[in-house]
């Protein structure tokens, strides 16, 4: 792993889960961590439920943007983490690859989105302390 780890998370529409995962490890990590996200097949906008519970957090992702997966982006990750949507991500050697099961927030209200965002905050906690063990 490089001196500063990558992490890409990824998603189908790139919209949703994945957009938030970049966002609090982002946030968390206070930017020790890059950050990329991007999805196999981008929405037009990022998802408003999550974007309303991601606010509530203190995190804006109001301005993020869906982006297309690239070979590149999985190139350049030390850890590429896809979201329970069985994507064809590019496999590289010497890259390592998780997979987190999480709900699809697409189409539903904050509300619902709230509990797949706790969880998911609590995946990245997790994730910064593997990374960035009482930063060494």
């Amino acid at each position: 792993m490089s001196a500063k780890p990558s992490v890409l998370f990824v998603c189908v529409h790139n919209a949703g889960r994945s957009q938030m995962a970049a966002a609090y490890l982002n946030h968390l990590s206070e930017g020790r961590i890059e950050v990329r996200s991007a999805g196999s097949e981008p929405a037009e906008k990022v998802n408003p439920a999550a974007v309303e519970a991601m606010l509530e957090e203190g995190i804006d992702i109001r301005n993020e943007t869906p982006k297309i997966l690239t070979t590149e982006a999985v190139k350049d990750s030390d850890v590429v983490i896809t979201m329970g949507c069985g994507d064809t991500c590019p496999i590289f050697p010497g890259k390592r690859y998780e997979d987190w099961e999480l709900e699809d927030p697409a189409g539903k209200g904050v509300e619902a989105v709230r509990p797949i965002r706790n969880e998911i905050k609590g995946r990245v906690q997790a994730l910064i302390a593997e990374l960035l063990p009482a930063d060494a």
